[in-house]
């Protein structure tokens, strides 16, 4: 039996992108294969965990969304995983950077390009506003259903009031995109 190597689990509210103020148990899995320098998600500590584990404690919480999420979700989440999650009634919502290819039968794939993105089609895709130097031209790579554009958050507070200013201006000025905030941040929660 394959042990995967779980960082955390709990359950709150989705706190960004199209699914904002949903319930939802979160499956947070351990490592990432990118290093970026913004990442506001300590990952690295882990406990292994079965498949059936998993699947027994997020069926025991009265969500039936589930966030996928690491690091790097795609590093481990496995098709027999989704096959069992769906089993026990889940809607399987995953965050990726895109970067390694996922299992079939997710219900929902947010992806948050980095590095060089091998997925052409997901969901949702939700780039980081870094400023007026951000790449909207991702969006000619891959398709998606939705476009966000969530403002970067520096740990300063009065560069990111400058840059979800900027956000707003660049999402009116390119309308194909929406604005996408972390709210758990805005409420403190997890």
């Amino acid at each position: 039996m394959k042990l995967l190597r779980v960082n955390e689990t709990f359950v709150s509210l989705q706190g960004e992108g199209h699914f904002t103020g949903t319930a939802a148990f979160f499956l947070r899995f351990s490592g990432c294969n990118l290093r970026c320098p913004f990442c506001d998600t300590s990952h690295q500590s882990f406990t292994e965990r079965s498949e059936d584990d998993i699947v027994a404690e997020a069926s025991g919480h009265k969500p039936r969304h589930i966030v996928v999420t690491g690091g790097e979700p795609a590093l481990q989440l496995t098709s027999s995983l989704v096959d069992k999650l769906h089993a026990a009634g889940f809607f399987i919502q995953v965050e990726t950077n895109g970067t390694l290819p996922l299992p079939e039968g997710i219900d929902w794939v947010t992806c948050s390009p980095k590095g060089n993105p091998v997925l052409k089609s997901v969901d949702e895709l939700k780039v980081l506003y870094e400023g007026e130097s951000t790449d909207l031209s991702i969006a000619d790579r891959i398709r998606a259903k939705e476009y966000r554009l969530q403002p970067l958050d520096t740990g300063n507070p009065e560069r990111n009031r400058a840059i979800v200013r900027s956000c707003i201006d660049c999402v009116l000025q390119h309308p194909r995109w929406s604005l996408s905030l972390q709210t758990h941040k805005m409420l403190d929660i997890k």
